[in-house]
């Protein structure tokens, strides 16, 4: 027994480390803060209520992508002509033009609801009676009474931004990014709508694309009203204010309209020749690829300058808004600047020749829009009462459509005086670099900045 004790390997019992040992702090790697780019984003919509009337709202303006092309798609192909077409779908921008104002100061007025619902319903019965006109080969006079009758189609996407500005009207940072993501979701109905619009007419028939946008305008806008929650009250203006909207007579009280707001007739005019941008560019864009024979690509080639807009609208969301007096001011016209010299670009490399040269610039040049558009809505949001809220934005887009029209026209005229025979259509680049030009011109003289801008 003693021999086999003895024969045990012996070990020192375990040394337990001292209390001041045991507690000491232990070095570790340092931690870096954790990026997050999307939270922004998560912020914003995990409001109660935002990813539904969100949802609803990009249904209901797809068609904005969606009914130019179909109807030109639709008539041409049916009576062959496209002046025929083109001129039903200019009669239908212009009259948009005149009675969107309108429209968005009724449902200042009443409410998103009580006036969006019966406006879409005569909108969604001009696009159906213009179908059916087409398909029976009725008049060509039908066509263009049909179309205009489409004018009562709502802003729905001033009524979304109406909402976000509601709900985050105390809060700078979450309405910038809000609007970010508004402008985004403009550029990417404008890149999807045409193509599903041209997917259904010619895999389908003619009237399909009419038929399928006016099934989601309708469908989309009952689906946003439905959502009362996050709908902004109506604001009644307090007696004797600009907005007033109860005074008729020439009275001290009586309402000042939003052209006549501070600010707001300068900056309706920047949008203005923006859009002449992305009218001019449209055009010379596909005018272009039919000169180099491949007219097929010019869809592709406009929907990566929306896709790079569209990303540039993302990303601007993230940067911090503006703060101070002015600074608005300030950032806007540093946007405009950064979009003009960006413009450019196409006009240069069109000069090359080359194709993927081109496309690259498009790129860069489309993305160089959505800060200048964001920054520009946040201005007219600022410098609009509430109570004239979606009237303003309206004003905003009918400067934007206005600008579209005028620079479709004078970039087809470029295109055919000015590149005919030689040097080609690159030339008529020159349109939207004058545009933005024109737009930089405007920011810078009228920068004097408001007591509303912040």
């Amino acid at each position: 027994m003693i021999l086999f004790l003895a024969s045990r390997p012996v070990t020192a019992p375990p040394v337990r480390p001292a209390a001041a040992a045991r507690h000491a702090p232990r070095h570790r790697l340092p931690r870096f803060p954790r990026i997050r780019p999307l939270a922004p984003y998560r912020r914003i919509f995990s409001l109660p209520g935002t990813r539904a009337f969100t949802a609803a709202n990009l249904l209901a303006r797809l068609p904005m992508g969606m009914l130019s092309v179909s109807a030109v798609l639709m008539i041409a192909g049916t009576r062959g002509s496209y002046a025929l077409a083109g001129a039903v779908t200019a009669t239908g921008l212009a009259a948009t033009a005149l009675t969107g104002p309108l429209t968005a100061r009724l449902v200042d007025r009443h409410g998103q609801a009580r006036i969006a619902v019966p406006a879409t319903a005569l909108a969604v019965l001009g696009s159906l009676s213009l179908l059916l006109c087409v398909h029976y080969d009725a008049p060509a006079w039908t066509l263009f009474a049909s179309c205009a009758a489409t004018a009562t189609t709502p802003n729905t996407g001033g009524m979304s931004r109406a909402r976000w500005a509601h709900l985050f009207r105390d809060d700078p940072a979450a309405l910038h990014t809000a609007n970010s993501f508004e402008q985004a979701a403009d550029e990417l109905c404008f890149m999807l709508g045409p193509v599903l619009a041209t997917l259904l007419c010619t895999a389908l028939f003619p009237e399909a694309g009419t038929a399928v946008a006016a099934g989601f305008l309708l469908t989309g806008v009952l689906l946003f009203s439905a959502q009362r929650r996050t709908e902004p009250p109506v604001t009644r203006p307090a007696p004797g204010s600009p907005s007033d909207p109860s005074a008729l007579s020439l009275s001290p009280t009586r309402p000042r309209a939003p052209l006549r707001l501070p600010g707001l007739p300068p900056l309706l005019l920047t949008f203005l020749f923006t859009g002449a941008i992305f009218g001019s560019l449209e055009v010379v864009t596909i005018a272009y690829a039919d000169d180099h024979g491949v007219r097929s690509t010019a869809g592709a080639m406009l929907a990566l300058q929306a896709a790079g807009s569209c990303a540039a609208g993302l990303l601007y969301g993230l940067l911090h808004p503006p703060n101070g007096p002015g600074q608005r001011s300030r950032r806007f016209r540093l946007c405009v600047g950064a979009m003009a010299t960006l413009m450019l670009l196409p006009l240069l490399a069109a000069g090359t020749g080359s194709l993927t040269a081109l496309t690259c610039a498009l790129l860069l040049a489309g993305m160089a829009t959505a800060p200048a558009m964001v920054t520009g809505m946040g201005l007219v949001q600022s410098r609009t009462p509430a109570a004239q809220l979606n009237e303003g934005m309206a004003l905003a887009v009918t400067a934007l459509l206005t600008g579209i029209a005028a620079g479709s026209a004078a970039g087809g005229w470029a295109v055919d005086h000015l590149s005919r025979p030689a040097p080609g259509p690159g030339l008529a680049y020159a349109v939207p670099a004058a545009a933005a030009a024109l737009a930089l011109t405007i920011a810078l003289l009228t920068a004097r900045p408001t007591s509303t801008d912040a």
